[in-house]
């Protein structure tokens, strides 16, 4: 007799956890629930590392953290007043969410990142969700579906203008808006927060950023992460871009030195060198470029599987018409082949039939095709 099924997990990448699970050790599994550069980290972060070890664990961090704000500003053209490192953009999204639970109702487009819901149930913050037509024709820049909803939705609300939480490129869709199609949203509600983790990862992605807007539109958050471009999700780095007002106060509102010393020694020094950062940002692109097509056409040959299309660095995956549920699928890799895939039941919207499998290099993705192949066959 089975017992209930097993509650989906929230984020990807809990490799402790699986191998526990599976009774082997993390570096056995080939883990394609988180979407990090599997080529990473940079080779220049065990030199800055190293360095950082000297004085950095000894001494508290610069509670301003001036040189990586200075550096990430340098980046973006911005004045280092306008941003705010954190702990990951995951802790950026609980001071974001402090703010849109005093603004009203948020929307939040559905599927999307369980996160979001996370920091606003910590203010008790009211959302509805919107959901996203699971169907579309090409990876973007297309336009985004969903303003004549979002408007209705807080219509209907009776609240207004209020807050709208964005993911650009969306997660799990991999869908890319464009940036003509989201900017008059910045006249429509009292706060905008954009979650632009997975943007610099996009063959021409930033050509979409709202980052640009930011110096015309006050109510306009941008957060951005370095785990997913930089492989560093062991090191916990994000950034929010803003208003200087806006951040000042969210870092009031935080515990004193949210990102260690080696986390901020590592972050300057990989923005501060900018020629490196676009050779390694352009190596990433290329990647995306070349293997996403690639293996989104393998998938689509696999019986019972359909990739749709995606810009970003993973691919959101659902069983054809007719077809059973994508669990059994998944458990199998986990269990015969020591593969993880991500459970999509997390996601508002979706369910058993759909699975979100994150780009490898060439090598780890032919493993991943070869143990569907013979899960197909009964093997």
């Amino acid at each position: 007799m089975t017992g209930p099924p097993e509650p989906p997990e929230l984020h990807g990448g809990n490799l402790q956890a699986a191998a526990r699970r599976l009774g082997c050790r993390p570096d056995q599994l080939l883990d394609a629930s988180a979407s990090l550069v599997p080529f990473g980290p940079p080779p220049r972060l065990w030199l800055l590392l190293r360095r950082a070890l000297g004085s950095d664990l000894r001494d508290y961090p610069d509670r301003g953290y001036g040189a990586l704000r200075g550096a990430i500003a340098a980046w973006h053209g911005l004045d280092p007043a306008g941003v705010l490192p954190g702990n990951g953009a995951a802790e950026l999204f609980t001071w974001a969410a402090r703010d849109a639970a005093a603004g009203g109702l948020s929307l939040l487009p559905a599927p999307g990142f369980a996160d979001y819901r996370r920091a606003l149930d910590c203010w008790g913050g009211a959302w509805r969700p919107l959901p996203l037509p699971l169907d579309w024709s090409g990876a973007g820049p297309g336009p985004w579906p969903l303003a004549e909803a979002a408007a209705n939705t807080a219509e209907a609300a009776g609240s207004g203008p209020a807050v709208l939480w964005l993911t650009n490129p969306h997660n799990p869709t991999g869908q890319l808006w464009s940036r003509a199609s989201l900017e008059p949203l910045l006249e429509r509600f009292a706060l905008v927060i954009v979650d632009e983790a997975f943007l610099p990862l996009v063959p021409a992605g930033e050509e979409q950023s709202l980052v640009p807007l930011l110096a015309a539109h006050p109510q306009l958050v941008v957060i951005r992460s370095l785990t997913k471009l930089f492989s560093i999700a062991g090191l916990r780095l994000g950034y929010a871009l803003g208003s200087a007002e806006r951040l000042a106060r969210w870092a009031a509102w935080r515990d004193p030195w949210p990102v260690n010393g080696l986390a901020a020694a590592a972050g300057q020094g990989l923005m501060a060198d900018q020629a490196g950062l676009r050779r390694w940002q352009g190596r990433v692109q290329h990647w995306v470029a070349g293997e996403g097509p690639w293996l989104t056409a393998r998938l689509a040959a696999v019986p019972g599987l359909q990739p749709l299309p995606s810009a970003a660095n993973y691919l959101l995956v659902r069983s054809t018409p007719g077809a059973d549920s994508l669990q059994p699928l998944r458990l199998a890799l986990e269990r015969r082949h020591r593969i993880l895939v991500r459970d999509c039941r997390s996601f508002e919207g979706l369910g058993e039939n759909w699975l979100r499998i994150a780009l490898q290099d060439r090598a780890r993705n032919r493993r991943l095709l070869a143990a569907l192949e013979r899960i197909s066959r009964g093997r």
